[in-house]
């Protein structure tokens, strides 16, 4: 597979529908302390059945941007007791799957971490979780909406061989989920196999250059 120029930076905005505008800048704004930066009021927008709305917009960091919907008149849609604004789950629906869907904002160090613990703790949002798991440290709680909001701190740069293992092991996924009843132990088997079959072009390649180098040392 070719490489791809990669020229995009970061996040311009990821936006949200709220039915609580109110306690959605009271959270990110009042709680968290992330700035409004801009707002859109649209009223006669988009074909005759189309709501005014409000959308607005929240610096978090690094010129990216959270923003929401606020659409008048619009009530909240109707569905099982689990999730959020966006999407309603029945009982059935187990709760990882719900809440692998969220937002983590990166924070530089541990005390930034645990200031906006502080915070969130001394608010109506206080923390559920704080992790630790392979290379970060976060905390999670749900905002007014019903969002997952992780926030986040490194705890080790990620290395080169991370990067590596990472990309084998998407494409050993790629390959396992294209067979029937995939599952964690074959995803494994394949990876191993990646690895086997990289090792060897790894040492083509290894005793190519060396050869080079003796002729070249040789002339």
């Amino acid at each position: 597979m070719s490489e791809l120029d990669h020229t995009v930076r970061g996040v311009d905005h990821v936006a949200y529908p709220t039915f609580d505008p109110a306690g959605t800048v009271r959270f990110y704004r009042d709680v968290l302390g992330f700035p409004v930066v801009h707002s859109i009021c649209a009223a006669g927008w988009g074909p005759d059945n189309h709501p005014d709305f409000i959308h607005f917009f929240f610096d978090i960091g690094n010129d990216d941007r959270l923003a929401f919907f606020y659409y008048f008149g619009l009530e909240p849609f109707e569905g099982g007791p689990q999730g959020d604004s966006y999407s309603r789950f029945a009982e059935d629906v187990p709760i990882f799957f719900i809440r692998s869907r969220h937002l983590a904002i990166h924070v530089d160090n541990e005390e930034d971490l645990l200031e906006y613990r502080r915070r969130l703790d001394g608010s109506d949002w206080p923390v559920e979780m704080q992790i630790q798991h392979e290379t970060i440290e976060s905390i999670y709680t749900h905002d007014p909406n019903g969002y997952m909001i992780e926030i986040t701190r490194s705890m080790r740069a990620v290395t080169p061989q991370e990067d590596l293992d990472a990309n084998l092991t998407i494409d050993a996924l790629i390959d396992e989920v294209a067979q029937p009843n995939p599952s964690m132990a074959g995803l494994l088997t394949r990876k191993a196999e990646k690895i086997v079959e990289r090792a060897a072009r790894w040492q083509e390649e290894h005793d190519a250059q060396a050869a080079r180098d003796v002729v070249e040392v040789g002339r």
